[in-house]
């Protein structure tokens, strides 16, 4: 991904030019740093517990451990598709990782060849990771049957479109289309860890209300695509929004919304590291 460092000319009212971005983050810039670094670090302790639980089942030869969470992501005899899977993994583990780092205002403007250069390994492995979830998908199914294998299908075309279009616009120097499109892949990509946090928290707060083993009640349902939908629509309204500033009112509100979104990410981590992730990577040593 290239450094925004020029505005191209876009439709009125389509667009945020890098100024009116700097003014809107100047409001709230702890309250967004808090919830950037919350996002991070709960986002990053999900990666290990990917690369270590799952990729970490190969050279321990206890491959039946991917099938713990979701039930028949591994069979022995389907060799393309588990290798798909795998790529999926690997490769979603490096968006994880890489994707809060290109939104850090000041490595754009500091150390423009190295946003341009993470950018690039961003861009591939969200293709790549698109690509091998839909291999997997189309030839494999899901568990949860036709809804679940079309919203997750949905999903890595979606993303390997994101990734395509952030990257092609990045290589003509579109940077606002550029821009546009890289809040879009990078809502995605987080949409797997979304996935899990979104799940873990209903089975233990609602008690599992609509959840079956076979992955197909009411709440699975919802599931199937409430967790990239909803990021997208925050996604276009983040693009899409006016220049002018906020009022004072919408401000605070905004900050007291994202210091208690921070909180519950940082409260949902602990959780899911003390009693799931981390027992999970420890056991791998």
């Amino acid at each position: 991904m290239k450094s925004p460092a020029t505005t191209t000319s876009v439709a009125p009212g389509t667009m945020v030019s890098p100024r009116s971005v700097r003014t809107s983050r100047s409001v709230t810039p702890w309250a967004v740093g808090t919830l950037a670094l919350a996002l991070w670090a709960s986002a990053a302790l999900f990666a290990a517990y990917i690369l270590v639980f799952y990729i970490g089942a190969v050279p321990a030869g206890t491959m039946q451990d991917w099938n713990k969470v979701l039930p028949r992501l591994y069979v022995p005899d389907a060799l393309p598709t588990t290798i798909a899977m795998a790529a999926h993994l690997v490769l979603g583990a490096i968006l994880l990782l890489l994707g809060p780092i290109q939104f850090i205002g000041r490595l754009r403007q500091r150390a423009p060849s190295l946003h341009r250069w993470i950018g690039r390994v961003y861009g591939v492995s969200a293709l790549g990771a698109g690509l091998g979830g839909l291999v997997f998908v189309l030839g494999r199914g899901t568990v949860g049957g036709p809804v679940m294998s079309i919203g997750f299908g949905l999903y890595g075309v979606l993303m390997a479109l994101a990734a395509t279009q952030t990257m092609r616009h990045a290589w003509c120097r579109r940077l606002d289309l550029h821009r546009a499109w890289a809040i879009r892949l990078f809502a995605l990509v987080i949409g797997s860890w979304l996935y899990r946090m979104e799940y873990g928290l209903w089975l233990k707060l609602a008690g599992g209300i609509g959840h079956t083993r076979g992955f197909d009640g009411p709440f699975d349902l919802v599931m199937d695509f409430f967790f990239f939908v909803p990021n997208l629509i925050a996604a276009e309204m983040l693009i899409r929004r006016g220049q002018s500033p906020p009022a004072p009112a919408l401000r605070r509100a905004g900050t007291v919304t994202l210091y208690a979104a921070a909180g519950v990410v940082a409260l949902a981590t602990f959780l899911f590291g003390h009693f799931y992730w981390i027992p999970h990577i420890l056991a791998r040593f």
